[in-house]
């Protein structure tokens, strides 16, 4: 397979915004000339290995920020809203949509945002019975799907934030733990703790200033609850200063990205960044160990391994994805080339959806996506009691994944045949854009292909695609 050219024009101009250089300053500094500084700039040329290697020594950036990010975002999520049957035949060639994203990045925003605005409308019209007792039916996209892009697109790493959490763990780790640094803190803040058989995780009520915590939650999560609300009576300052950046078009949204911020601060808190990432490399990234070692569960570790991309500190990238019994996507989240669909669920050959069948075990697959990438893929079963009888379980599986390269970064690699082609299982992100011809578990047709309809004939499916 063809190494793919670099182009990230838009990349180099803001770290030349960044530096306060001129174009002719900052082409010297790389050692190129000007004309040819303002050819990548524009995309009329691919990153050179100088100007990488340049970027490395003189400035001593991150290279592999070049690389990912908002463009392979923008491009996955283009491809998909191209594919949305509105368009009706209406294509957009790959090359298209990636010199779209680098060189147009605000213009693919606008696009998406059109298209989310489409969706939204089109939803509430499919539900008018209800839709018609409100007063407010703008065409704005759903807090919820707002809050799950903002993350998305800021690499699910909040750099101040995290640090904030790692500078309150370090201090913990020097006194008495983490969670007995909680319980201290809280108290300092005259916040009264106490644990309750009560159904709900968390409760805090601020004229009494008591908190209440579900005893029959798991010791982790009781943990991460109290770090979560100390997040919240602590660092509300950090917090709001992050949100006023977001910009987010409802006050709903904001007050859903306030709850996701101090989740995260929770879980920063419990594995802070330089630590937790010298042991993943130490132990090979092995799950179970790390949830012994931080008194994590196995969710929050994989959630916080796909959150590992400090600048100059970055870890493995990883996606990582939660889903239902019905295969709906509740968390996504991907530092890798692979995109997970932003509408319906996900692709039905992955292992993600057999873990609910082996409860307990870690399932490993080997797959291939239809751009030619491989991955290793880790799925396993979260499933949540409700602490009592009677009470309903939440079903959940977890997929934690990385590109291949990074196998030998993996415990779960071992004794895996990584070098024999057949070993990769192919699958895609969504069919109506998968590029596949041939596949058995095709639930509806791609709308970038032709058909071929033949009364006579029945295959696996009853088209062909051209």
């Amino acid at each position: 397979m063809a190494t793919q050219k670099l182009y990230a024009g838009a990349k180099l101009r803001e770290i030349r915004s960044r530096l306060e250089l001129t174009q002719k300053e900052f082409a010297a500094k790389l050692g190129v000339s000007l004309p040819y500084l303002n050819q990548m700039e524009n995309n009329n040329r691919p990153v050179s290995t100088t100007v990488v290697l340049a970027l490395a020594q003189e400035f001593g950036f991150d290279v592999t920020e070049l690389s990912t990010g908002d463009s392979e975002r923008l491009v996955s999520d283009m491809r998909e809203a191209m594919a949305d049957p509105v368009l009706g035949e209406a294509t957009a060639p790959l090359a298209d949509l990636r010199l779209t994203a680098s060189n147009a990045p605000a213009f693919a925003r606008a696009f998406l945002e059109l298209h989310r605005a489409y969706r939204q409308t089109h939803e509430r019209l499919a539900s008018l019975d209800e839709a018609l007792g409100r007063e407010d039916v703008r065409m704005q996209p759903s807090p919820w799907d707002e809050v799950r892009d903002f993350f998305h697109y800021c690499d699910n790493y909040i750099d101040a934030v995290d640090h904030a959490a790692e500078n309150f763990a370090n201090r913990a780790l020097a006194a008495d733990g983490i969670r007995a640094a909680t319980i201290r803190t809280l108290s300092d803040l005259r916040v009264v703790l106490e644990l309750t058989d009560a159904d709900r995780l968390r409760h805090y009520d601020p004229n009494t200033r008591r908190l209440y915590i579900s005893a029959r939650a798991a010791f982790e999560t009781q943990t991460f609850q109290m770090l979560l609300q100390l997040a919240l009576l602590q660092s509300d300052k950090l917090l709001e200063a992050t949100l006023d950046l977001a910009r987010f078009q409802s006050d709903a949204a904001r007050a859903i990205a306030k709850i996701g911020l101090a989740n995260y601060f929770a879980g920063a808190a419990m594995m802070p960044y330089t630590r937790f990432l010298e042991a993943a490399r130490e132990t090979r990234h092995d799950l179970e160990i790390l949830a012994n070692r931080f008194g994590a569960s196995i969710e929050q570790v994989a959630h916080r391994l796909s959150t590992l991309q400090r600048p100059g500190a970055k870890g493995i990238p990883f996606f990582f994805v939660r889903v239902d019994q019905a295969g709906t996507i509740t968390k996504r989240h991907s530092a890798t080339r692979l995109q997970f669909a932003r509408f319906g669920g996900a692709c039905p050959l992955w292992n993600v959806h057999r873990a609910f069948e082996t409860p307990g075990r870690f399932l490993r697959q080997l797959a291939e996506t239809p751009d030619g990438v491989r991955y290793i893929s880790l799925a396993r079963d979260v499933s949540k009691p409700g602490g009592h009888f009677g009470a309903p379980v939440r079903r959940y599986a977890i997929s934690l994944g990385c590109e291949v390269r990074h196998a030998e970064a993996l415990v779960y690699a071992d004794h895996m045949d990584i070098s024999t082609p057949e070993a990769f299982e192919p699958i895609g992100i969504s069919c109506r854009i998968c590029e596949r011809t041939h596949c058995h578990q095709r639930s509806v047709p791609p709308l970038e292909r032709r058909l071929s309809i033949n009364e006579n004939e029945r295959g696996v499916l009853p088209y062909e695609v051209g």
